[in-house]
């Protein structure tokens, strides 16, 4: 756990060092494009180790009080990073540049959710299907071997039936 927020806050740090060496002698966004990635992902790194940790069960230090203040101070620098970068990018390229660029990727991100809840519905329902059509098989099966059976039995046990002497 203290790994994934490790990486994550170095990853968040890393990636503000570079967009600040780079935000004035890039011409497009698409120069440190990489960058605000990675500083997208060392947020979510921190955020995801840190909500991990509060819904542990086991026993450790991860109710320490350096445990829980470096979460939290981890948080908050990224959020501040975060909110370092967003200035620097309007800066540099327009006021709303960073808004849209969160507002894009909060739409992709919402897509891709939609597009696997979309793919585990038709997975359940194909799922749902294939064992009706195996019921549907298995009772067809069943009733033809029971029909079968009693053909059996009417044509083996009981026989043709015996005239009666006359």
């Amino acid at each position: 756990m203290i790994a994934e927020v490790m990486t994550g806050i170095a990853l968040v740090k890393q990636s503000v060092d570079f967009i600040k060496s780079q935000i004035d002698t890039c011409k497009d966004i698409g120069d440190i494009a990489g960058s605000i990635d990675g500083l997208f992902q060392g947020q979510e790194q921190v955020n995801k180790a840190r909500n991990k940790k509060s819904g542990a069960t086991g026993l450790g230090d991860q109710f320490g009080v350096d445990t829980v203040a470096k979460e939290m101070l981890d948080a908050k620098i990224a959020a501040e990073k975060l909110q370092e970068i967003s200035t620097l990018v309007d800066l540099r390229f327009g006021p709303g540049t960073w808004a849209g660029i969160v507002a894009e990727r909060a739409k992709r991100i919402q897509e891709v959710k939609e597009a696997a809840k979309k793919a585990r519905i038709a997975k359940m329902k194909a799922d749902k299907e294939f064992w009706e059509l195996i019921q549907m098989i298995m009772i067809i099966c069943g009733t033809a071997a029971i029909a079968i059976g009693a053909f059996i039995y009417i044509l083996f046990f009981n026989g043709p039936a015996e005239l009666p002497p006359s």
